[in-house]
């Protein structure tokens, strides 16, 4: 894997399978962007990046806030004149942070705001550096875990479970996915996302009261297939399990359910 001269944005890059991703690509010659909400984890991972002779800088920001993405966006935008891969890796999981219903910043079901939300604006607001550095891609880092969408109750004001609102939010970027990949078609931008390993051994796994069932550099090993492999390159709108290309729950392939999906995301997000 070589990535000499390429630039690299993973977000939730400070600990878990983001942590090893960062170390590989910068090992591997990358200029890692990396992004999360403890400075002082962000700051150790810089220093031990740039200790082994890799490059790398750090941006805080808190995704539960909408406000936070268009900062973290515009500062990118503002210091680098590229970006050719965007992996969208932060996640809440079915516990983290509590078990009862909780909101974001802007007052939406948290883990739909910084699952999916989040990841949406910050690559609408990345597109165009994307599209200035093509061949580039983007990679959503999601779950095998999926449960339909009720566009009825999307923020799950009924009948709340973290599980429930995990698996929306992880169909949502699959979903969001398939919608950027068909739009980019042809640009030089490919869109593709994954599950990359089931109960790795992360924070958000041992959050849930789960015993890891893989490990992070099995997680790593698929989420580099996809932003950085060569086989994958030119080749979008896909969904991988692991390293193996799968098929995603119905509702990914429903074109009205994406149409709904993307018409209320642009709202809430304020691209409209």
């Amino acid at each position: 894997m070589n990535m000499s001269g390429k630039t690299v944005l993973i977000t939730g890059s400070t600990d878990g399978v983001g942590r090893r991703v960062a170390e590989r690509l910068a090992a591997a010659g990358a200029r890692l962007i990396v992004h999360g909400r403890d400075k002082t984890r962000a700051e150790e991972l810089v220093s031990r990046i740039q200790d082994k002779g890799g490059k790398a800088t750090y941006y805080l920001a808190d995704l539960s806030s909408l406000e936070e993405v268009r900062t973290l966006a515009d500062a990118i935008q503002r210091d680098y004149d590229r970006l050719d891969v965007l992996i969208n890796n932060a996640g809440i999981g079915t516990s983290g942070g509590g078990t009862g219903r909780q909101v974001s910043r802007d007052g939406y079901e948290l883990r739909f705001a910084v699952n999916y939300l989040a990841g949406f604006l910050l690559t609408r607001r990345l597109l165009p550096l994307l599209k200035a550095s093509t061949p580039a891609r983007i990679v959503n880092v999601s779950s095998v875990g999926q449960q339909a969408i009720d566009f009825s109750d999307v923020m799950l004001t009924h009948g709340y479970s973290g599980v429930r609102a995990y698996c929306q939010s992880k169909l949502a970027q699959i979903m969001f996915t398939f919608d950027l990949a068909e739009e980019l078609a042809d640009s030089g931008v490919t869109a593709n996302c994954l599950h990359p390993a089931t109960y790795m051994d992360t924070t958000m796994v041992r959050q849930a009261g789960v015993a890891p069932l893989s490990t992070v550099e099995q997680g790593a090993d698929a989420i580099l297939n996809l932003a950085a492999g060569t086989a994958l390159e030119g080749h979008t709108g896909l969904y991988y399990d692991g390293l193996r290309p799968s098929r995603a729950s119905a509702q990914a392939y429903d074109a009205t359910a994406r149409s709904n999906l993307r018409t209320l995301s642009q709202s809430l997000t304020g691209l409209v």
